[in-house]
């Protein structure tokens, strides 16, 4: 009777210990869910509600700091560089400065590689597919939330978004039958939303298929020409550089426009190879400024390939999408027309100029020449590789790179006035909202440039009256210039230039900066990281009238 009793109550028992752990299951889920939802909604509000500035900042910081470990911890005893020349380095590759102060080939394989991926990182492109990639998100998240095309009249990032979806998630959201009106959308608007969700993606598509297809096919060039030609292949050989190394860290670089080169020379130890310039020159364009235009006919060959209406939706929309680096026809037609009239007008200069330079032009022939005065001169804009020793040419050319460097990617000249092209500033431009009194206090480029170039000079002062030929003002503003045009152009620096040797001097393939004191580097670090991010400080100086 006793165990009757007993395995009766052990029967009633069991269902009531799983039903209990089945409702704690659902339970546990719920507010798994419930946390999961509140945690990522709080993460993301706090990360939209961060000025864009920091957010890219605090990227490159991010980068900088990582590459600088990897460089410390995979350098050889002896080979060991100083940390801040370190730092320096990797941040000059994040911001795709190019900016040395010690010699490349003292980077081991895996050092380069670490460069490689630095330069990848931190070109534009690369970070442009990242922003994108984030709206598609955030536009899809949004379109998931309301259900309907409201939605996708406001920017995939504004905060205030995100605020609405916590308030209608509590349920602090009264809905009322005029609310309900209002959410309430035709099912023509509901394709339309639909088609800017899928237009995001495609063009995803095509910013990933241009730049996967210019690194795979640059790479793939660079090394078919290098093991195609004995003489260029015997250079890296001499150098223990892998050609495979050689090849992909060439092709991200021009591509990222950053312009580091394995070899201690840069391109000049090439200046003869015209195939290897050649196929290096279109990456150096299409990755900066013809971007756009390449990215138009990218679009247009995959409309074309795949019959996809959401290309042609882009083709007719860029506006909508708010991808800066989108622009119609007519205005990439104007880019392309001034990018090719600024390196035709440097072209012209420059052979005028250095065409009969013995310290340049020396073993060269007419066809080589030409070649490489090509290439040296488009590389003035943004990417910096050099064919020549600047060192060598005649002030008047430096003026005319400086000038070039000055200018941003996609400067172009419009003779019919029209104001349309792309907007860096993520937030409203200053004629569509409130100037604050920050804004009146920011000063324009030029002037920001001249309290770098100032401060250089003081920290650099016993340079300048000890060694003056190699500490001119014009290297210096060289040197300031190129880092804030993040292109890479330096002097260098030559003992034979010394007017006080103290025969401890050695000539290094290194930047100009390379010779500076601490300070000096690490106000160059500010400017490269100021240049960098230009974009956000365009139009300072409005409340400045020089009459």
């Amino acid at each position: 009777m006793k165990t009757t009793i007993v395995n009766t109550s052990m029967k009633n028992i069991k269902p009531f210990f799983e039903n209990l752990c089945m409702k704690l299951s659902h339970l546990l889920h719920s507010c798994r869910s419930l946390l999961s939802s509140f945690h990522n909604n709080l993460v993301l509000q706090f990360f939209l509600s961060l000025p864009s500035f920091c957010i890219h900042l605090a990227y490159f910081i991010f980068f900088s700091i990582i590459g600088f470990f990897l460089l410390k911890v995979s350098s050889s005893s002896s080979s060991r560089l100083d940390d801040l020349d370190l730092f320096f380095t990797s941040v000059s590759a994040v911001s795709v400065s190019s900016m040395s102060t010690v010699e490349m080939e003292v980077f081991s394989d895996f050092q380069l590689v670490v460069l490689t991926i630095l330069m990848l990182v931190g070109g534009e492109v690369f970070i442009s597919l990242l922003k994108l990639q984030f709206s598609n998100s955030m536009f899809s998240k949004n379109h998931l939330v309301y259900g309907n095309s409201s939605l996708s009249n406001h920017s995939p990032s504004n905060p205030k978004n995100i605020t609405d979806f916590n308030q209608i998630e509590l349920g602090l959201v009264q809905i009322n039958d005029h609310s309900c009106k209002h959410e309430l959308t035709s099912k023509s608007e509901e394709e339309e939303s639909n088609y800017v969700n899928k237009s995001f993606k495609y063009l995803s598509y095509a910013v990933a298929t241009h730049f996967l297809a210019a690194h795979v096919l640059g790479s793939f060039l660079i090394s078919f020409y290098i093991n195609s030609v004995q003489s260029a292949k015997q250079i890296l050989e001499n150098k223990g550089i892998k050609v495979t190394t050689f090849s992909v860290f060439t092709a991200v670089s021009s591509f990222s426009n950053c312009g580091f080169i394995p070899t201690n020379e840069n391109m000049m130890v090439f200046k003869k190879h015209t195939g290897l310039l050649l196929i290096t020159l279109p990456q150096c364009l299409v990755g900066n400024t013809l971007y756009p235009a390449c990215l138009l006919i990218v679009i247009y060959i995959l409309k074309t390939c795949t019959k996809k209406p959401e290309f042609g939706y882009i083709l007719s929309n860029y506006n909508k999408l708010g991808y800066c680096h989108l622009m119609s026809k007519k205005k990439c037609c104007y880019l392309a027309t001034t990018v090719l009239g600024c390196i035709l007008i440097q072209l012209v200069i420059f052979v005028s100029m250095e065409w009969n330079n013995p310290g340049a032009m020396e073993g060269l022939n007419s066809y080589e020449k030409l070649v490489a005065s090509l290439f040296q001169v488009t590389n003035a804009r943004h990417t910096g590789e050099s064919v020549f020793d600047l060192s060598t040419i005649s002030p008047a050319v430096l003026v005319v790179f400086i000038i070039m460097m000055y200018l941003s990617p996609y400067t172009t000249f419009i003779p019919d006035g029209e104001k349309e092209g792309p907007d860096f500033d993520d937030n409203k431009t200053l004629a569509t909202r409130k100037t604050t009194w920050v804004e009146y206090l920011r000063f324009s480029e030029p002037v920001y440039l001249t309290m770098f170039i100032v401060v250089i000079c003081i920290s650099e002062r016993n340079s300048l009256k000890d060694d003056p030929l190699n500490f001119s003002v014009l290297n210096i503003i060289m040197e300031v210039i190129s880092a804030y045009g993040n292109v890479g152009f330096s002097m260098g620096y030559s003992c034979e230039r010394r007017i006080k040797s103290d025969g401890q001097c050695k000539d290094a393939y290194i930047g100009f900066v390379g010779r500076w004191s601490h300070t000096g580097k690490w106000i160059l670090i500010i400017v490269m990281l100021f240049g960098r991010l230009k974009y956000f400080h365009k139009g300072g100086g409005k409340a400045w009238k020089l009459l």
